[in-house]
């Protein structure tokens, strides 16, 4: 991933990710000690280090993605806040930010809202039983332009049969564009984001 913008550099939260994946360096080189031992079984550790890395990824993933969002609003912590409660009810979404590429061509537009990007408001929309819950938002600067949109979907599930159709959209989309796309399961609740064709975990705890 390339880094925007570069005052991201020394984050407290990259320090924090380089100091983890030297800590988890550390438990697997033990872990190799560990195998010549011929009464040690070393699953435990590899369960421990699994958990470790899931911990990790989740940390730079928001990490890149705080940095990916920076030059185009200055709405991050209302759309952290907003995965975070939309994942604990399990309430699924879908919203688009826009950066460098005009999404005219890519989007089907839904319902105009033209309000300030708030975390009351994009939960709101995305309540179960909304008339736009099941559409995308799409967000310029620090605008809700509309909801309800609907995307191009991605024919690449990244080996994972169970995305369902927000991921596939999110996919299509960052498939297309320079865009970012939060989505959220309803079904899980897992928070991801979506760019340039990849999907990132975010964490909700």
């Amino acid at each position: 991933m390339a880094m925007e913008p570069r005052d991201c550099d020394m984050s407290p939260m990259k320090l924090q990710v380089e100091s983890d994946l030297q800590q988890l360096i550390l438990d697997i080189q033990h872990s190799l000690v560990s195998m010549r031992d011929e009464n040690h079984c070393v699953l435990g550790n590899l369960d421990q280090i699994k958990q470790r890395f899931f911990q990790i990824e989740s940390t730079a993933a928001s990490f890149y993605l705080y940095c990916y969002l920076a030059p185009f609003t200055d709405k991050y912590p209302d759309l952290s806040l907003t995965i975070q409660h939309l994942s604990s009810r399990r309430h699924g979404a879908l919203i688009v930010i826009e950066r460098n590429e005009p999404l005219d061509q890519w989007i089907y537009k839904g319902t105009p809202v033209g309000a300030t990007v708030s975390s009351s408001l994009l939960e709101s929309i995305f309540y179960p039983g909304s008339p736009l819950h099941d559409g995308a938002v799409l967000i310029q600067g620090n605008s809700i332009v509309s909801a309800g949109n609907v995307l191009p979907l991605s024919d690449n599930n990244l080996g994972d049969p169970s995305l369902g159709t927000r991921h596939r959209a999110a996919l299509g989309l960052t498939e297309r564009s320079d865009a970012l796309v939060l989505v959220v399961s309803e079904e899980t609740g897992r928070a991801r984001f979506a760019y340039q064709g990849k999907l990132y975990p975010l964490p909700t705890v």
